[in-house]
């Protein structure tokens, strides 16, 4: 088996819109696994992340002649996955937002740890965080994880930009309770 250099980007988008079969695998295979995190990150389920990457790959492979290539292709196809996986949340979970109240708290400083310590905190945040539900989740993967500005987000999820800000406090208060074990 011969290794050969990967292709650079505007290349192979240039064979994928010609029709390249193993051009739009190249593709797929240099960005699937990090759409595949940001998909997780969302919908919280991994055969739906699988489906919802595959929706998004879809629509980007029949959008590839649309695309402005000034757009960093990564950013274009990270906002068409990040969009499929909030419409798939939103059709699964109609009515996420009418949750309970939470009430909001201040967060404070904790001491240094032990690196051994701080793999731990590490896995428990992660299950804390799945443990969250939808619409906290979305929310907070959306602007902690995936750098989404609040009003970008509102944008997203057709919500007021108060709204989100309000989601995210609960879900940060959540998330602690979560963590600290309270219910």
């Amino acid at each position: 088996m011969e290794l050969t250099a990967p292709q650079p980007l505007t290349a192979l988008l240039a064979a994928c819109k010609q029709g390249h079969t193993a051009s739009y695998q190249a593709l797929y295979n240099r960005y699937a696994k990090a759409m595949y995190n940001t998909c997780l990150r969302i919908v919280n389920n991994t055969a739906d992340a699988e489906d919802v990457l595959q929706e998004a790959f879809l629509v980007a492979f029949r959008s590839l002649e649309t695309f402005e290539c000034e757009a960093a292709f990564g950013s274009w196809l990270k906002r068409i996955c990040v969009n499929k996986a909030i419409n798939k949340v939103k059709r699964e979970r109609k009515r996420w937002l009418q949750m309970d109240e939470a009430p909001i708290i201040n967060f404070q400083e904790e001491e240094s740890i032990d690196e051994d310590e701080f793999a731990w905190k590490i896995d428990e945040i992660k299950r804390a965080i799945q443990a969250l539900p939808d619409g906290y989740r979305t929310i907070l993967c959306l602007h902690l994880l995936e750098n989404y500005k609040h009003h970008e987000i509102a944008v997203m999820l057709d919500l007021s930009a108060s709204t989100v800000r309000t989601q995210y406090i609960r879900a940060k208060s959540k998330l602690l309770q979560l963590i600290n074990g309270e219910k």
